[in-house]
Order: structure tokens, then sequence, then C-alpha cells
């Protein structure tokens, strides 16, 4: 079972999602329980799901696996070329009845239309979109976006597309047939429900809500700016005893860890290091990793929570995804973390890396785990880069933008992981260039509302 319950609106998307074949796309603000929806359906659905993302943290946050890696996809732009499918990936792709796609916003256009060939060639059924298999999709466009292209890929998507983005993929918008005869859909594509969560469960006050949406949308006035950054000018308060530092946000990784190493080096007594233990295939690089590979501690140190305390016997868990806390002592296979003026002893946590499997015995898919990455659940945090502060809360953040936001959405991420406007502090005041919105999003979900509205009239 889903360890939060539903709200009225996340029950009406379950059934939707549950009780129909609906391609459906699920998006909403920061905070509008997109995640507790994916996974009170993955833990109460009736169908055979496999659940994917595009890269392999984000994979690992909804148990599943990366696109590339369950549809056998090559790295780069896919294009026209073949598609390469084992007897093994073929039986897996045809078990599926729903397929769901967190963080959708980062999947480009081209990327979306392998997974529709792939389908449709694996399961033989090459006039049906996707083969046949309902697509439930979650995310964000408004926080994040695709990798950008470059080069001849560039060229090749301004030829090919209205726009990188998974909306502008051919099975939506409609295409013209490949050689192959792997699209034909006709004017319009497959159908495409675009529903969107409102109520917000992170920020209360309805002054600061707005203000959000009007980062969110690109509408910020001066009136608005000017609050936000008169907020946002005080002085960061000194930590009372036993209260922790004001975390800071910042665009770029070479900031945090600048931050995060001189606050460490200022503490007394001896920096300890804890190494991960990888095992299987867990992927290239530490980019694939959940947490830190050499993790640098001591006494003192301000740490982040990585993931849920699993809380036993139906007690309230510990600490959440995103908790923070002060660590008080490092002693053989536990680092104590004080959390709100409570202490806790920390274990290494166990990441598993699923891949999924055809069960011929029972007609039925599983998972299996094909790596582990053991390390302590814990990251330095006097500072965190934007980027992977999304989905956390905070009470309180610095915000440093630098040089300026250099992506859409990334000043909406940074403001709306705030619980109140109280906890704003700016390292600089807000500038119009750091609100950035895709003027592609603005037009698809201009469009999706608009057919939205359209559907309530005529139903």
């Amino acid at each position: 079972m889903s360890a939060q319950p539903l709200s009225d609106e996340q029950r009406e998307l379950f059934r939707l999602i549950e009780d129909t074949d609906e391609h459906v796309f699920i998006t909403g603000r920061a905070g509008t329980g997109k995640s507790t929806l994916l996974q009170h359906f993955a833990w109460n659905t009736k169908k055979q799901i496999a659940i994917c993302a595009p890269t392999g943290v984000a994979a690992l946050n909804v148990e599943g696996q990366t696109i590339h890696s369950l549809f056998r996809l090559p790295i780069g732009l896919i294009a026209e070329s073949e598609i390469d499918q084992s007897d093994a990936t073929r039986r897996i792709l045809n078990a599926i009845e729903t397929l769901v796609i967190d963080e959708i916003s980062m999947v480009n256009a081209d990327l979306m239309d392998a997974i529709d060939r792939s389908l449709r060639q694996a399961r033989g059924r090459r006039a049906e979109p996707f083969g046949g298999v309902q697509v439930v999709m979650f995310g964000d466009p408004y926080q994040l976006a695709p990798v950008p292209p470059r080069g001849d890929e560039l060229r090749y998507i301004q030829d090919h597309y209205r726009s990188f983005w998974f909306f502008d993929a051919k099975v939506w918008t409609g295409g013209t047939a490949s050689e192959g005869g792997m699209l034909d859909l006709g004017a319009h594509g497959a159908k495409l429900h675009v529903r969107e969560l409102v109520q917000i469960h992170r920020q209360s006050d309805d002054g600061f809500k707005s203000m959000l949406n009007a980062v969110r949308y690109g509408r910020v006035t001066s009136d608005i700016a000017g609050v936000l950054n008169a907020q946002g000018a005080r002085t960061p308060p000194d930590p009372e005893p036993g209260e922790v530092p004001i975390i800071t946000l910042a665009t770029r990784n070479d900031i945090v860890n600048s931050i995060n190493r001189r606050h460490l080096a200022a503490l007394a007594g001896r920096e300890q290091t804890a190494h991960a233990e990888v095992s299987g295939d867990f992927g290239r690089g530490e980019a694939n990793y959940p947490a830190d590979q050499e993790l640098k501690l001591k006494v003192g140190a301000q740490v982040m929570f990585l993931r849920n305390d699993v809380s036993m016997g139906g007690e309230p868990p510990r600490w959440v995804n995103g908790s923070i806390g002060t660590v008080t002592r490092i002693l053989g296979g536990t680092v104590r973390v004080d959390v709100d003026g409570e202490e806790f002893d920390v274990e290494p946590a166990v990441w598993e890396r699923f891949r999924y499997a055809y069960n011929p015995g029972t007609k039925t898919l599983s998972r299996e785990v094909v790596a582990e990455f053991t390390q302590f659940p814990l990251r330095l945090a006097w500072a965190v880069t934007i980027h992977k502060s999304q989905g956390k809360t905070y009470d309180r953040a610095i915000i440093d933008l630098g040089s300026g936001a250099f992506a859409p959405g990334q000043t909406y991420v940074a403001l709306s992981r705030l619980t109140s406007l109280d906890g704003l502090y700016l390292s600089r005041p807000l500038r119009p260039s750091d609100i950035r919105v895709d003027e592609d999003v603005r037009r698809f979900m201009r469009e999706a509302w608009e057919a939205r509205q359209a559907e309530t009239v005529t139903g």
C-alpha cells in the first residue's frame, strides 16, 4: 500500500489510469504529490506494469529501470536507425500492459518515438501507438528540461520536430510513415490526456503560492519581484546552539563542492571517509550513483538524508528524503545524526538497481536485482545544487543563482523547495533574466488546457 493517503484529485487520476487504457500525462506544480500518486499506482494496480525513467538516479527513486536499459536503446540520437531487439527484450515488452515513465520532461522527442517504435516492433502491432501499451507519464516541464541537442543532432531535430520536447514526438503529433511503416498515425497521432494536479501540499500560504505560480509561468510583475527581493535581502542569521546552518541552493556543482569543503575543513576533529560498496552492473561513472562513492564526514558536519527512513512496526519515519541534521558521532558501522534535537543512529542503506524479466511459467513480468550500492544515505549539506534539490522540501534556504539561471525553470525549482516565504534568503536580487520559461512548454500547456476545457464542455 502507498504510505500516504491520496487526495480526492489523486484518487480520481488513479481511477483514470487504472480503469482505462488512455495515455495520460500527469503534471503539476512542485509539491502537488506526483510522486505519491506514482508510488500508489505502482503498489496498487492490477495491471502488468513496467516503470522507467530517463536517468539512473531517477530510475532508482521509483524502483524502476532506465529507459535505455529497459528498451535496449543506443545512447544518443536514434532517429530512423534499426532497433535491434533480442528475444528476451521482446518477451518483456510483450508482457507490459502499462508503461510508467517518471521525469518525462527530461525525455526528448526522438527518444519518445523510439519507445513507440520499439513497442510496435516487439509486439507486432505496427499500426497501433506503442503497440497497444498504455503509457502513463509523470513530470513537470516547467521544472526539468531535456539535455539540449547540439551539432548534427540539433540539425536533425530542427528538420524533423517542432521542438525537442517529448510532447512534440511524432507519436503524439502525427507523422508520415517511415520506410518500415513504423509510423502511420494520420494527421493527429495518439490521444494524450494531460491532467494537472493542483492541490499543493508543500506550502500553505496562499500569497507565497501565488508568487511561485508567477515564477513558474514567467509572469513575475515588478511588485512580486520586489516582495521576493525584499524578503531575500535579509542577512541569514547565525545558527542558534543546536540549530543547523541554513542550506545553500546553487546553480553549479563547483560552487556547492567549494562551500561543503570549506565548512568541513573548518570543523575540528578527524575527517573520516565511508567508502561505498558497489556490486553488479550499476552503470558507468558516479553520475549513476545515488550517493557519494566516498563520503567524507566529521563530527559537526551538516548532512542531508538521501532517502526516506524505512519505519518499522507502523512507527512514523524518523527522517525523510531531504531532512537535514548534524553528525554527532561516527562509530564503526553507524553515524549518529541529530535531527531537530533528536539523535538517531544511521546505518548504511542499500540501493537496488532493478531489471525487468519475463517469467514464461507465470507469463508475468518480474523485477530482478542486478546491482547494489551500499552507503550511508547522507550527503554533506551546507550546500546542494538546485538540480539535486529536486523533490526536496526545506524550511529555510539561501538561493545562489550566481551569474544567472542557465536553464528554464531553474529559479522556480529553487524557490518552490521552500515551505514559506519566511525561509527565503537570496545571495543577490532576482533579475528578470532569472525567470525563464521555455516557449514550447508554454505553448503545449496552453493547448492542453484548451483541450481539457473543450472536453469538459462536450463531456
